[in-house]
């Protein structure tokens, strides 16, 4: 593998990354619907302030999220809305897994 190609691979781990853990992808499936204060995003997924401002740091620098000040408020959207096509598909690979489970627990009843 050329270094090029390895550097992509790379950038690209990097932004699957900073979508996996459980607050942040509850944040992005939270900003669906539209641009979001920081204080509604720590209400809804129910952390310290200071933590979800961490994931959200974590984010905003991986491109997959903006910011705006409105007034002392700062309003979060998704950058890259096309982040739910992923966590879309992410389900899906869920779904079939549960499928799979659910077969395979079948035959043994």
């Amino acid at each position: 593998m050329d270094s090029d190609t390895k550097k992509i691979y790379e950038l690209k781990a990097q932004i699957i990354q900073a979508v996996a853990h459980p607050i942040r992808l509850a944040i992005i499936e939270f900003l669906i619907d539209g641009e979001q204060c920081v204080c509604d995003i720590v209400e809804h997924v129910d952390a310290q302030r200071s933590n979800v401002s961490r994931h959200l740091s974590l984010m905003l620098k991986a491109g997959i999220l903006t910011s705006r000040k409105d007034g002392l408020k700062v309003i979060y959207m998704l950058r890259t809305p096309c982040i739910v096509k992923f966590l879309g598909c992410v389900e899906d690979v869920l779904k079939q897994r549960m499928q799979s489970d659910t077969q395979l627990l079948c035959k043994f009843n």
